[in-house]
């Protein structure tokens, strides 16, 4: 089963997350399918870009993005 899901990247206490399409049984920050787009909680306000059209083309496709990933979606405009 694919997941769309958050990949930690940056330093220590720095956090910085990629937004991929990786396999359920793959480790967190391991292989993925393809790169969606990127969040950056850290800037104020938070910097969220995402592709909306390859998003929205694997949620139809089957892929199912986890609780977080699904409220930055709504508000990247991905998901109605």
């Amino acid at each position: 089963m694919l997941k769309i899901r958050l990949r930690r990247m940056g330093a220590k206490k720095a956090p910085f997350y990629r937004i991929v399409v990786a396999d359920s049984r793959a480790p967190r920050d391991g292989a993925f399918v393809e790169e969606l787009g990127y969040y950056n909680p850290l800037t104020n306000p938070a910097e969220l870009k995402v592709d909306n059209e390859k998003a929205a083309a694997w949620v139809k496709n089957g892929a199912q993005p986890t609780e977080t990933v699904r409220a930055l979606l709504k508000k990247s405009g991905a998901l109605q």
